[in-house]
């Protein structure tokens, strides 16, 4: 083990102490619940930002279920996740900074807890369905094994590719289903399969609470055709692109008319976002810009996506929030809707329930992200930065407008700063101070 990373162990019981009385996160106990607690269903498509959605003002993509869940409920215009998939997987299960518990890609710590096991506890029904990558299946595979399995993360049920291995996710796909593994034949396509799963378990519990996580498989390359697709041996990566992110919002309807049918959707809240932005090269123009895909990057077009949010029964139709939303902050919300006991801390998050509730609320003045990606496409991609609505500093001075430099070109002399973007520099430095920890000092399973 180098200088530079400490056991794991050793790592939460020497900073466990110092990292409590920082964190801003929400208090423990039983939250009292909204009268009706609701099903819950949370669906994380994966390698989509938000400029690819109609309700979010795109014309190039078909996405008119999701436009009808945000018509019909809220959308939210400044949710931002980790720049990389395992690291937003980590900080949304957990409700934790990636400074405080990211120690692989493709790994999960095993001794972590998750939301599953805070629904688990609180009454609720359990259920994973989509793509796992957190046991430690790639790229390195002597760390096979070494993170958590989904039989772990507090769900009774599971359908996931990516657990101990990496086969086909599309066409003809492998899946590990309820500790069994199952093979698609050469016209079965994955996520139909996972959908088939996640409908039969809502309707096998719809007389009880459940709770579905959905990391979805789409709209993550090899960007292949679709059952949709009008010609089925495409290899227009552009074109395919757009029919898997149309087949993923025909999937998402699938679920909702599943709903609808049991007649459950009234008491259901559907949590719609993205783990990160768009695939690096995906041009998609956007109210008169252009924007380009910029997956594993700390850009905005790395780490800005949807978040729609709907539940018939509570939340008010066509509603649009300017709220700032971090995926530390999911947890404290399913907490607080669910009536559940909060994860062992320290706890990052801050609970947007009041705002899906119609009550007073504070939000976020500001967003916190450190980067430690650990993967080889992006070895030198470590950062930590806190941003407010326009502006953003990053750990090493760097200081952007963003409203006028999205793409990050020129930091704002700190010397000539006045009004709004001095104070906004105070405000992300006291963050960016509050957070800081030596990259060092995060152990690394070995």
């Amino acid at each position: 083990m180098s200088q530079n990373t400490i056991d794991r162990r050793t790592f939460i019981r020497q900073t466990g102490a110092g990292l409590a009385a920082l964190t801003l996160g929400v208090s423990r106990g039983l939250k009292a619940a909204p009268a009706g607690r609701p099903n819950i269903v949370l669906i994380m498509a994966d390698d989509i930002g938000y400029e690819c959605f109609g309700c979010y003002g795109s014309d190039l993509y078909k996405t008119p279920n999701l436009d009808q869940l945000a018509a019909t409920g809220i959308r939210f215009d400044y949710c931002f996740a980790q720049p990389l998939c395992t690291p937003s997987r980590v900080k949304i299960m957990t409700g934790k900074s990636n400074i405080r518990n990211y120690v692989e890609f493709g790994i999960m710590d095993p001794l972590e807890k998750t939301f599953g096991h805070m629904m688990q506890q609180a009454g609720y029904k359990t259920a994973v369905a989509g793509k796992w990558q957190l046991f430690g299946s790639i790229p390195h595979p002597n760390l096979v094994g070494k993170g958590m399995h989904p039989r772990q993360a507090g769900f009774d049920e599971y359908c996931l590719w990516q657990v101990d291995d990496r086969p086909s996710r599309y066409w003809q796909p492998g899946l590990d289903k309820n500790d069994k593994k199952i093979k698609g034949g050469p016209n079965d396509y994955g996520p139909d399969m996972v959908c088939d799963f996640i409908n039969d378990f809502i309707e096998r519990h719809q007389d009880e609470k459940f709770f579905v996580y959905y990391p979805m498989i789409l709209v993550h390359a090899p960007f292949e055709t679709t059952p949709h697709s009008k010609d089925r041996d495409s290899k227009d990566r552009i074109s395919n692109y757009r029919d898997m992110v149309a087949y993923m919002d025909f999937i998402i309807g699938r679920i909702v008319k599943k709903l609808d049918e049991l007649n459950l959707r009234d008491n259901t809240l559907i949590l719609f976002t993205g783990d990160n932005g768009t695939t690096s090269g995906i041009k998609s123009p956007l109210h008169g810009r252009e924007i380009i895909g910029a997956k594993g990057k700390t850009t905005d077009a790395g780490t800005h996506v949807p978040l729609i949010a709907n539940w018939p029964a509570r939340i008010k139709q066509a509603s649009t929030c300017d709220d700032l939303v971090d995926f530390s902050d999911f947890v404290p919300t399913l907490a607080e809707l669910a009536g559940a006991e909060i994860l062992p801390g320290p706890i990052d998050g801050v609970s947007f329930a009041p705002r899906l509730l119609g009550k007073k609320v504070t939000p976020r003045d500001c967003v916190y992200c450190y980067y430690n990606p650990r993967h080889s496409g992006f070895k030198d991609v470590v950062a930590c930065f806190a941003r407010d609505h326009r502006y953003k500093l990053y750990g090493d001075g760097r200081f952007y407008d963003l409203k006028q430099d999205p793409l990050e070109k020129a930091p704002l002399a700190l010397s000539n700063l006045s009004g709004q973007a001095k104070k906004s520099h105070a405000l992300l430095q006291q963050k960016l101070n509050q957070m800081d920890m030596p990259p060092g000092k995060i152990g690394s399973i070995q």
